[in-house]
């Protein structure tokens, strides 16, 4: 997987050591702050870079064992990142918003998907062109508003064998459900964030593009090895 001393010195060039005031600073990330400059928490990157190593042999093994790993980050500067690295690795995401019960009530929400995937179906033989102009305009809302919530989970059949959420705070929901059903999740999070919840707590920056789309690489990289 990767080289430690190789990943550290690109995290810290992304900038993932900067975390928040003290103030804001979850107690679960207490251990990982190795130092604190100007009122703000720095990072100590070598577990940061350990607890990456040790994430991206577990997803590879997820991978390898013919599971899907859900990828979910809805904050809008991420968005882009999210779905690029996703999609690289062939693997379901979420960017726009959690719905409730993506995992907790899976077959209902897959009922959703198998409509969207009937809709454009339709839509894509020209079985839409008999319905009045109306009707065409609903089921092309309807379409578009499926596609926002479902799009990027239309290839996921079953539960996801693991997630990958950058911002366990800001996803709180998808962190809730997660934990319910009992699937591991490997989080980017910042020192606010409570890390204790999650298997694989990746602590660091999650709020800037250079800093996600390292962790988010790395990850999917082990993943391209299998």
């Amino acid at each position: 997987m990767s080289d430690i001393n190789n990943l550290i010195e690109q995290m810290y060039t992304a900038g993932l050591q900067t975390g928040y005031t003290r103030s804001r600073r979850h107690p679960s990330t207490q251990d990982a702050i190795y130092a604190i400059k100007n009122r703000i928490d720095i990072i100590d990157l070598t577990q940061t870079a350990k607890v990456l190593v040790e994430a991206q042999e577990f997803l590879a093994g997820i991978k390898r064992a013919g599971k899907k790993i859900l990828f979910v980050g809805t904050k809008p500067e991420i968005k882009r990142l999210i779905t690029e690295a996703a999609e690289h690795a062939d693997m379901p995401y979420i960017t726009k918003r959690w719905v409730g019960g993506i995992l907790t009530n899976f077959k209902e929400i897959r009922g959703r998907i198998n409509i969207l995937d009937d809709l454009e179906d339709r839509k894509a033989t020209n079985r839409l062109i008999y319905r009045t102009k109306k009707e065409r305009l609903l089921l092309e809302r309807t379409i578009d508003k499926l596609n926002a919530n479902f799009g990027g989970i239309k290839d996921m059949k079953d539960l996801p064998g693991a997630l990958v959420i950058i911002d366990p705070l800001k996803e709180n929901n998808a962190v809730k459900e997660t934990r319910i059903k009992n699937i591991p999740i490997v989080a980017l999070g910042n020192t606010d964030c409570d890390m204790s919840v999650i298997e694989y707590p990746i602590i660091g920056n999650d709020a800037t593009q250079a800093s996600v789309s390292l962790i988010l690489n790395a990850l999917v990289e082990a993943m391209k090895t299998i």
